[in-house]
């Protein structure tokens, strides 16, 4: 028979640790209040409404609308860890989304956002930096880090991080050194990234190869990786088992061997039978940054004397399905057939 008694248990779905959410229009300009509250479990609640919420763009869109977004730059200043650690979470996932990366940078999030650089709690840094990412990911986010001064911190950070972050910093760096590499080169990026190319870990190896092909590219780069003796450890990792290392491997050699000291360099290294190998490649990436290095080491008379021997090879990529690598085999096989 049933009982009059009221339960003092919550119904089974609820959770006490989430804010509930008002319903339609009303759910944000709440949470944009208790965000603001005095009582800690107040913001640690509407953080995590929050932080379900904005996994959806328009929710997002809501959130920014309603003027979440400046209280969130505030709580990254919180006190108390648990608030950080929500706050750039949510951050990370308004990131993931085209309004919240224009709102980002309209509304400078990123400059509070990198003052956790010296966070002590893990996952507040690693939620930081997904965010930072993702931001890299866009030439205008890439952009505005470059002026905020942030690729010198990040290298400099980069060595006693976690494996983990280490990963995400490099990939950002990655983006931003395309977008401009001075400045990584200013903060002895070279011999930073250098010493990544070796770790154990594919993904950091992949992401500093990445960099390493970026920072590459100006001439002060070019001179650099020279100077720092870069080349041999690149010739030994285009046999490494993963396609992107290989393929960014390729890539600044690349682009290190347009000038001659880097030529002779990689020609000593021993590059030429280790890129004659990826020439087969099925990957695209790899195929094409070895015989466009195998082009750029073709002017070196005895490395040219030497690749006439594998024009058969460089003409079998000649049938290729993709436009890029039947035109990279065309230039590789004139380059190396040229007489004077």
């Amino acid at each position: 028979m049933g009982s009059t008694r009221i339960s003092e248990q919550l119904p089974p779905l609820i959770d006490p640790t989430q804010a509930p959410v008002a319903f339609g229009n009303r759910a944000l300009p709440r949470l944009y209040m208790e965000l603001q509250d005095p009582h800690l479990y107040i913001r640690q609640r509407a953080l995590t409404a929050l932080c379900d919420l904005v996994h959806d763009p328009e929710r997002a869109y809501e959130a920014i609308h309603n003027g979440c977004l400046e209280i969130l730059k505030g709580l990254l200043k919180d006190k108390d860890s648990s608030v950080r650690i929500k706050t750039t979470e949510v951050l990370y996932l308004m990131a993931s989304h085209n309004v919240g990366r224009e709102a980002f940078l309209k509304l400078n999030v990123l400059d509070p956002l990198s003052d956790l650089l010296d966070e002590p709690v893990v996952t507040c840094r690693k939620n930081m930096h997904m965010a930072l990412k993702i931001m890299a990911e866009f030439p205008a986010g890439a952009a505005h880090m470059v002026s905020l001064g942030l690729v010198p911190r990040l290298v400099m950070k980069l060595p006693a991080e976690q494996e983990e972050i280490r990963a995400l910093i490099l990939a950002t760096l990655s983006s931003c050194v395309r977008v401009d590499a001075l400045p990584a080169l200013a903060s002895n990026g070279v011999s930073v990234l250098g010493e990544q190319l070796s770790h154990p870990s594919p993904d950091i190896r992949r992401e500093a190869a990445s960099a390493m092909m970026g920072i590459s590219v100006p001439l002060e780069g070019k001179h650099k990786v020279c100077e720092e003796g870069v080349l041999p450890l690149l010739v030994t990792l285009l046999s490494d088992s993963d396609p992107g290392v290989t393929a960014s491997a390729a890539g600044t050699i690349m682009n290190t061997s347009v000038i001659s000291k880097g030529k002779y360099q990689a020609l000593k290294a021993g590059a030429l039978p280790p890129l004659l190998a990826l020439v087969g490649s099925e990957d695209l990436a790899v195929c094409a940054n070895a015989l466009r290095a195998l082009t750029v080491l073709a002017e070196a008379p005895h490395a040219r004397t030497e690749l006439l021997e594998h024009v058969p090879l460089l003409e079998t990529r000649l049938s290729h399905p993709a436009d890029i690598i039947r035109r990279a085999a065309q230039t590789a096989i004139s380059v190396v057939s040229w007489t004077p």
